[in-house]
């Protein structure tokens, strides 16, 4: 039976697990789906429809599947759907997709959203990423598996972060974070390759010289972008690793930071 506090509110509609926790002055509203061990703390709102993964937490004051801030958006259903074992913290909000973006805005297992964080519209999370404080993710913004974002980090609407991708504190992505990318500054740019994040992945040092060889060429070695990426594939492109750096550059529609 899940345990409700007396002074939460939940729509007769919810479906929650027999183990679900819903703690004082929350509101679980109709059409929202708990999984087996989702702790909802005290002070939080889960609107519809909206489904949660098995495990995750929700803290004081987060506001998860409200409509989306679109203007144009006019009522249509659509989706919030979050994964297992998350941690969305104090204060954060994640929206609704729209019909526009596909009508899903999606977060994958194992990522941990710091308090007064804002998730968009749209925007697909990959799973094992962190999302510092106070950073604002635009409508459609898509984040790969590993990605780490610094404190008030700003995302650009229908910017792409890579996996692996570091981003320091109080980065502005206008364009494509590629791929094991360290990013900084104002207008962001490649500043480095993230090592220490690659190692944490077990990455082979095959891997991590054929990676840092293709960070030299495209982002330090002043090379157009397209005789870069040639003398990438030819050099290192047998690499898998290389190959993802490689496909992601390529099929970018924004550009990407170097």
């Amino acid at each position: 039976m899940p345990r409700v506090h007396p002074h939460a509110v939940v729509d007769p509609s919810a479906k929650l697990a027999d183990d679900v926790t819903i703690g004082a002055f929350s509101y679980v509203g109709a059409g929202v789906e708990l999984a087996p061990g989702v702790v909802v703390g005290n002070h939080v709102s889960v609107t519809g429809p909206t489904s949660v993964g098995p495990r995750t937490q929700l803290h004081p004051f987060a506001a998860v599947g409200g409509a989306p801030q679109d203007k144009k958006y006019a009522g249509e259903p659509t989706r919030l759907e979050i994964g297992a074992d998350n941690q969305i913290r104090e204060g954060v909000t994640i929206h609704r997709g729209t019909p526009q973006g596909g009508g899903i805005t999606r977060l994958g297992d194992d990522v941990m959203v710091m308090n007064g964080a804002h998730i968009a519209h749209d925007c697909q999370i990959g799973s094992h990423v962190v999302i510092a404080s106070f950073c604002g993710l635009a409508g459609h913004v898509t984040i790969e598996d590993f990605a780490v974002l610094g404190a008030y980090t700003g995302v650009h609407q229908h910017a792409r972060i890579g996996e692996s991708v570091m981003s320091a504190a109080n980065a502005k992505l206008s364009k494509d974070a590629p791929p094991f990318a360290l990013v900084a500054g104002d207008h962001a740019r490649v500043v480095g390759m993230n090592g220490v994040g690659l190692q944490r992945r077990n990455f082979s040092d095959a891997a991590l010289h054929d990676l840092k060889h293709a960070f030299h060429l495209l982002f330090a070695s002043k090379l157009r972008l397209e005789i870069a990426t040639a003398r990438v594939r030819e050099e290192a492109g047998s690499t898998p690793e290389v190959q993802r750096l490689l496909h992601f550059i390529e099929t970018s529609t924004r550009g990407v930071c170097r």
